[in-house]
């Protein structure tokens, strides 16, 4: 069965398909890290990587020729064919089961969970869930499920609603995206996706007004917030979902409250007219 050209029975052979790569938490990059998050100093070589700084390790080194248009490796060998042409980090939920030390070697298996095609408003989108098991010598240090979507190539002028985000928040702080920041962490990550350093490319092709924000690092920098006001803190799970883009056209907040009886820590992130941008939530080792 077919919908506007998306096979969906293709698309369902790729749940299940598996793999398995090594890297190693270099001491450079978290040192690169650090800078990008504006940190006063770098965790050394046999400290425990804070929370999300994983998805800098396990780079994607597809060749040059094997990159869609878009700057993203492309479709149909571990991720499945979808030929929808916009792809979005939506979301994931991450089980932090135990250290991962800087300059530690790492294996990293992934699995194809779930594809789901659906139809909303805006058009078609295909909804892809990774997992993904990454070890340490020890066993499996942290888990995490990964959703991404494929959706349509914009059609005119964008009529999706806007969320407001909550108000009142205890913690608020102001962040001022701009291309180097997007480029260092696309560096960093070796995110060859070009909404996120091609300003043509974004707003010409894919419609959007500006430079995206990248998911990854918005959620990084609510965790960061989340730290910094409870220093020693320990985060066991944290969950996201991507609402709305923010742009490096206009500053943004990022915003949370105080953990609540069972040790749960609500994070959000609003672009300057209150609109939600990214939902989150840290559970606390208690």
């Amino acid at each position: 069965m077919k919908i506007d050209g998306i096979d969906i029975p293709l698309l369902h052979q790729w749940v299940g398909k598996t793999e398995s790569i090594q890297d190693v938490v270099h001491p450079a990059l978290a040192a690169g890290m650090a800078a990008v998050l504006d940190r006063d100093a770098a965790p050394q070589a046999g400290e425990p990587l804070p929370p999300l700084w994983h998805w800098m390790v396990f780079w994607n080194t597809a060749r040059q020729s094997e990159l869609g248009h878009d700057g993203h490796a492309q479709r149909g060998k571990f991720l499945p064919p979808v030929p929808l042409p916009r792809r979005m980090w939506a979301g994931g939920r991450l089980n932090f089961l135990a250290p991962i030390d800087i300059g530690s070697a790492l294996s990293r298996t992934s699995t194809i969970k779930a594809v789901d095609v659906k139809r909303g408003k805006s058009g078609d989108m295909v909804f892809v869930t990774v997992e993904h098991a990454i070890s340490n010598a020890d066993g499996i240090a942290l888990v995490e499920e990964h959703d991404i979507v494929y959706r349509d190539a914009p059609q005119g002028t964008r009529q999706t609603q806007p969320v407001q985000a909550p108000s009142g928040a205890t913690w608020t702080e102001s962040v001022s995206p701009d291309p180097t920041l997007l480029f260092r962490y696309s560096a960093l990550t070796f995110n060859g996706h070009r909404i996120h350093y091609d300003r043509s490319y974004a707003t010409e092709v894919e419609g959007y007004p500006g430079l995206i924000v990248h998911g990854p690092l918005l959620a990084t920098l609510l965790v960061e917030l989340a730290q910094r006001r409870m220093p020693g803190a320990a985060i066991k799970s944290f969950s996201f979902r991507a609402v709305s883009p923010l742009f490096d056209i206009e500053p943004f907040e990022i915003c949370g409250e105080p953990p609540d009886a069972d040790g749960v820590v609500k994070l959000w992130a609003k672009n300057v007219r209150g609109e939600l941008a990214m939902q989150a939530q840290a559970v606390l080792a208690m």
